[in-house]
């Protein structure tokens, strides 16, 4: 038996309807689909009848899975040539861990597709009417998170910088 693949694909900001057409092409063609807490589970309604389903959310402090047996679980199930997909809430690029996930997928030859998805950074003000930039009043963005990693050497975010650098300021 061969490996299998892992898509890693953004399920959009909870609205089932802002998934991408990739996206949903991924879920459809699933063996196994590992999802998190934020990804609407209206969206698993789209999987072929006999897929897995892991379920693998995370509050602070209370984890179904750390992090690190989600990465390796992603591994074990391709590694069974299985074709999986990781469904994440919003993007899985914006402080998704997809990093993590795809650099192990990676380190043992597995084939993966990160499936960009809508994140709620942009999708939030969007649906209140507030586009995040606007030719006349800001030309540029940045995102920052709320929760920055306990083990990361530099934990601060250099505020005067940031407020400095870009027109629209997205927590």
């Amino acid at each position: 038996m061969g490996k299998g693949i892992v898509y890693l694909v953004g399920a959009g900001p909870g609205d089932p309807k802002l998934i991408t057409v990739r996206g949903m092409e991924c879920l459809a063609s699933s063996d196994v689909v590992v999802y998190d807490r934020l990804a609407s589970p209206l969206l698993l309604r789209y999987v072929k009848p006999n897929t897995e389903k892991i379920y693998v959310g995370k509050l602070p402090d209370r984890h179904t899975m750390k992090q690190e047996e989600i990465n390796q679980l992603l591994v074990d199930l391709a590694l069974q040539g299985k074709r999986v997909t990781r469904l994440k809430g919003g993007d899985p690029t914006i402080f998704g861990r997809v990093g993590e996930e795809a650099g192990l997928l990676r380190q043992h030859g597995i084939e993966f597709e990160i499936v960009p998805g809508i994140t709620s950074a942009i999708a939030v003000p969007a649906y209140a009417g507030i586009p995040v930039t606007h030719r006349e009043i800001a030309s540029s963005l940045s995102i920052i998170t709320g929760h920055e990693s306990p083990e990361k050497l530099d934990k601060s975010i250099h505020w005067d910088k940031v407020t400095n650098a870009t027109g629209t300021l997205i927590f």
